[in-house]
């Protein structure tokens, strides 16, 4: 009938679907209230113990209970004295409420008889099953979603305010399965590498349950997997001691051997991704070039080309056509691959170079005469015309099992007279040119080689001794090769043909952009000259196109973007792009993406030098891309700060930015540009352009608080300070230092960021700019605050909302009454503090100013904190931090958990803060600064501590401590009160 999935559940041998039941019929719900639906209304089940006897009769999966055993269900040992009457009464009410044919009287008894799936909890063990078969099969992913789905079925606590015996009994059988199926999904978690997200949830959960040793060990495979070896072997401590003083008894050995497995600090709790399987034997032609010796990785390809060509030995032709930019090795590969073919084309293997990429492609006719003739044709029976040609060699074909490598194809027109027609035979091609027009060919992007790869073929080349004495140099040599394995051929060739020569000196000359393509070259190999080949080959708009998009540094470049830089429309730009995309000389980042390889990258500009033919019309494709930008953050910084006058200060741009229907869609474009915008404006930061480059760093100031883009911001910022104090741009420098102010303020270097907002400071006035003098005053306030120099604060930001409100800027008034209520907040007026924040949050609000609304409901979130009004302050900073994680505010989402956590301590919820703390840390990993992190640790060790995992808490203590005392921090002092054990007490 069924088999169990953990203690004492029912599983069926299969599942019928849940939701056929949700519609029409009677449903039922165990897992929480007992409820009963019909269709979509409510059914009335009646008193708590009516509800027991349906549940009792619900949970006998349609089987018969005596009279006798449902007054046991319902009172266990002492029934009153009209049990009987009672049951049969609560029956009749449920009949008339369910149902004749749901509710039967039979053998002086009761049961229920609906479809099994119209019952929670037999949907639930249907997905418990499907889901252990999910894992079993090794389908993490599956299991994970099925064991969300099925504890989604919780509405509570199960057979919830159900009183008897019966019912408590099964309660705490479902409460331990539930406890079962989240202990499972979180495994399953660490085996997918989310150690970092479980650690929050687990902490919560050892807190609520603390006896629970499955849950400390996972928490321990987790803290330990994140990096945190102490914190998991203080979590065993704490294990350890409470089982001794709780139940006088010891870890159990599962737990112990973790304990010893984390203290040798064993490789296998790291959990190694497997190996990938052996590539199959490839097919193996007899007519290719020699294979190369020192043939290196392409693991991948090898193995998905030979299993496509392996589909020939069946019904089908197999055909696979690889693409990619000269010097990629397509024909290393392909030779490669059809060398370890033999055994499938015993008939044997042709080959031929079609010189596609040359100025005078072969002729099929040609190249069908050679292969008759290889095939046993004489010259005699060799037709004259395409045609026949092309069926003769088909139907000699016929029957044979052949591999054809058809190399350098110039497009599919030339190679579909080559193709094989039968079934035993396949075709390999290789193409600068994606055959998207040959039917039914299997496709393949040939990219370059990965950094080891790379680094792999070049010490095979140069020889180990030599590299491995060198290695970083190494490393720099195939980064120069931008992982090309022709550029790093060339390379390793010229090195190991001079021994003279060290890994350093060949190094050092592949530094020189300029001359890298020079360099790259030896006998009658040269990367250069493979550019060469595709290049020629363009029409001029596509030349045009290629030279000057080559010009714009960044990983990559959007459609809207490119169009501005080559000033055209989108879809023409679209069209000549992916006309460039289709000869691999550019290449599709993502849909609408676009980008270069680096070497060919180089190739183009010089192409620009060489080849452009108006005077400045390269300095002017970058001038329209950096107007491209600053129009477009323009635009978005309007929608995300309304009110703002930053915008109206701002250079004013010839080129029309991009316009956006929402504040997300802003966002979103925002930081998908950011790595190419910041590339921008470094790249522009001199000369006419530098005051716009700079005026776009300030526009797009919130990338320096994401995380993933703050140390590229920095550089980009300090590279525009250094420029514009070269100039001798006052403007552009004293704007340039606002924003490098920020970016030190943001990553928690206090003392740089005030020095540099005094610079700013000074230079406003010499510049006549009155926002730097704005931002700069505000700035330092905060600077003030956090230093504890409180009544220098209040002086700065009293004047910064002077300042604001004299050149009519509301947002950063409200921003500086935000941050003034934070110094009132210090110096202990906390009234005037929660009456300055909400000031500053109604103006916010006023604008519909949402981000900065949250930065104001941060601020009041401190001040109701302090006041006492703890649970108005954790929805202030809830709603802070929900616009601060949609806005992708890395810094103030972490911050505002690390407030909420601090709520969690004053309302006496442990085991809360430290969930917040968890997922602070996770959140600021990498961003805001170690003071930051210093706070979170207090924090998170004064929860520990409360919920008496006093080891971890320490351990967090110290770390706090640390940092604190190499900052030169006065938090320091607060840390060693708490590591007093006296204190502790």
């Amino acid at each position: 009938m069924g088999r169990d999935n953990g203690p004492g559940v029912h599983v069926p041998e299969q599942r019928a679907p849940h939701e056929r039941a949700a519609g029409t019929g009677l449903r039922f719900a165990v897992l929480g209230p007992v409820r009963a639906w019909r269709g979509g209304q409510t059914l009335a089940t009646g008193s708590p113990q009516q509800r027991a006897l349906l549940a009792a009769l619900l949970l006998r999966d349609g089987r018969t209970a005596t009279a006798a055993e449902l007054i046991d269900a319902l009172w266990g040992d002492v029934p009153p004295s009209q049990a009987l009457a009672t049951v049969r009464t609560y029956a009749s009410r449920l009949r008339k409420v369910l149902g004749q044919d749901t509710l039967v009287s039979e053998s002086g008894g009761y049961a229920v008889r609906v479809h099994r799936e119209a019952l929670d909890l037999t949907h639930a063990q249907d997905l418990a099953a499907e889901a252990e078969k999910a894992r079993h099969r090794g389908d993490r992913l599956r299991a994970r979603t099925l064991i969300d789905e099925l504890l989604g079925l919780w509405d509570g606590p199960a057979l919830a305010s159900v009183p008897g015996p019966y019912a408590e009994n099964q309660r705490t059988r479902l409460e331990e399965w539930r406890l079962q199926l989240v202990e499972a999904r979180l495994d399953l978690d660490l085996e997918a590498g989310h150690h970092a997200k479980a650690v929050s949830e687990l902490t919560a959960l050892t807190a609520a349950f603390p006896l629970r040793e499955r849950l400390r060990e996972l928490l321990m495979v987790a803290l330990y997997r994140g990096g945190r070896q102490a914190e998991a072997l203080a979590v065993y401590a704490d294990t350890r001691r409470l089982l001794a003083d709780e139940l006088g008894v010891d870890p159990r050995p599962e737990l112990a051997r973790l304990q010893e497995r984390i203290l040798r600090a064993d490789e296998e709790l790291a959990r190694p991704a497997d190996e990938p399987a052996a590539a199959p034997a490839p097919l193996r032609p007899a007519q290719l070039p020699a294979s190369v010796a020192d043939f290196t990785g392409r693991a991948s390809f090898v193995r998905e080309l030979g299993e496509r060509l392996a589909t020939s030995e069946g019904s089908v032709m197999a055909v696979s056509a690889l693409a990619g930019i000269g010097g990629v090795g397509k024909t290393t590969l392909a030779v490669h691959i059809a060398h370890r073919a033999r055994p499938h084309f015993p008939d044997g293997q042709l080959y031929v170079d079609l010189q596609g990429a040359g100025a005078r492609a072969a002729e099929a006719e040609t190249v069908l005469g050679s292969f008759l003739r290889a095939l046993g044709t004489p010259d005699s029976a060799i037709p004259d015309s395409l045609d026949e040609r092309a069926a003769l060699y088909r139907s000699t074909l016929d029957g044979r099992r052949v591999l054809v490598l058809l190399d350098n194809a110039h497009d599919a027109a030339q190679i579909r007279p080559l193709l094989p027609g039968t079934a035993g035979c396949a075709a390999l091609v290789t193409s600068r040119v994606r055959m998207v027009d040959l039917a039914g060919a299997h496709l393949v992007d040939l990219d370059v080689m990965s950094p080891e790869e790379a680094l792999q073929l070049f010490t095979r080349i140069v020889g180990e001794e030599r590299v491995n004495s060198e290695r970083e140099a190494a490393l720099d040599v195939v980064a120069a090769c931008g992982f090309l394995p022709l550029a790093l051929r060339i390379a390793a060739s010229r090195l190991a043909s001079r021994r003279t020569w060290t890994v350093s000196v060949l190094a050092e000359k592949l530094a020189d952009e300029r001359r890298r393509l020079d360099e790259l070259q030896a006998g009658d190999l040269a990367v250069k000259a493979t550019f060469e080949l595709g290049y020629g080959q363009l029409e001029p708009a596509q030349a045009r196109a290629f030279r000057l998009l080559g010009l714009a540094d960044g990983p990559d470049i959007s459609l809207a973007a490119a169009a501005a830089l080559l000033d055209l429309d989108p879809h023409a730009a679209e069209t000549v792009l992916e006309s460039l995309v289709d000869t691999s000389l550019v290449e599709s980042a993502a849909p609408g993406r676009y980008r270069y390889h680096d070497l060919v990258r180089l190739y183009a500009r010089a192409c620009a030098e060489r080849d452009e033919q108006f005077p400045g019309e390269r300095e002017t494709a970058l001038s329209r891309l950096l107007d491209f930008y600053l129009a477009t953050v323009a635009c978005a910084s309007a929608l995300e700060k309304p009110g703002d006058t930053l915008v109206d200060h701002l250079v004013p741009t010839s080129y029309a930015g991009l316009e956006f229907a929402s504040r997300r869609d802003a966002q979103d474009w925002l930081y998908t540009e950011a790595g190419t915008l910041l590339a921008c404006a470094r790249q522009s930061a001199g000369g006419r352009t530098l005051r716009p480059a700079v005026d776009l760093l300030w526009a797009a100031i919130e990338l320096a608080e994401s995380g993933a883009n703050a140390k590229e911001y920095e550089a980009t910022v300090a590279t525009a300070c250094a420029a514009a104090e070269l100039a001798g741009d006052v403007t552009s420098e004293c704007r340039a230092l606002i924003t490098l102010a920020n970016v030190h303020h943001v990553s928690g270097r206090f003392d740089l960021a005030d020095r540099e907002c005094r610079r700013a400071l000074r230079l406003s006035s010499v510049a006549r700019d009155p926002l730097p003098a704005c931002w700069s005053s505000n700035l330092l306030g905060i600077i003030a605050l956090y230093e504890n120099r409180h009544q220098d604060g209040e002086t700065h930001l009293t004047r910064a909302i002077a300042l604001f409100r004299e050149v009519g800027d509301r947002p950063g008034e409200a921003a500086a009454l935000c941050n003034l209520s934070r110094v009132h907040l210090a110096m202990g007026r906390t009234a005037t503090a929660v009456s300055l924040a909400r000031q500053g949050t109604a103006m916010y609000d006023e604008m519909d100013h949402a981000l900065k609304g949250a930065n104001g409901r941060y601020a009041l979130g401190l001040a109701l904190t302090q006041s006492s009004q703890l649970e108005a302050a954790a929805d202030s900073l809830e709603k802070a931090h929900r616009v601060f994680r949609e806005s992708r505010q890395r810094l103030w989402e972490g911050m505002a958990l690390f407030r909420l956590a601090e709520v969690d301590i004053a309302a006496r919820r442990p085991a809360r803060a430290a969930a917040h703390s968890e997922n602070a840390l996770t959140v600021l990993r990498g961003i805001g600064g170690e003071w930051r992190r210093g706070n979170v640790l207090t924090v998170l060790g004064r929860a520990l501590a409360a919920i008496g995992q006093t080891d971890r808490a320490r351990v967090c203590w110290h770390e706090a401590l640390g940092i604190f005392e190499t900052l030169g921090s006065p938090e320091a002092a607060d840390v060693r009160v708490l590591l007093d054990p006296a204190a502790v007490a």
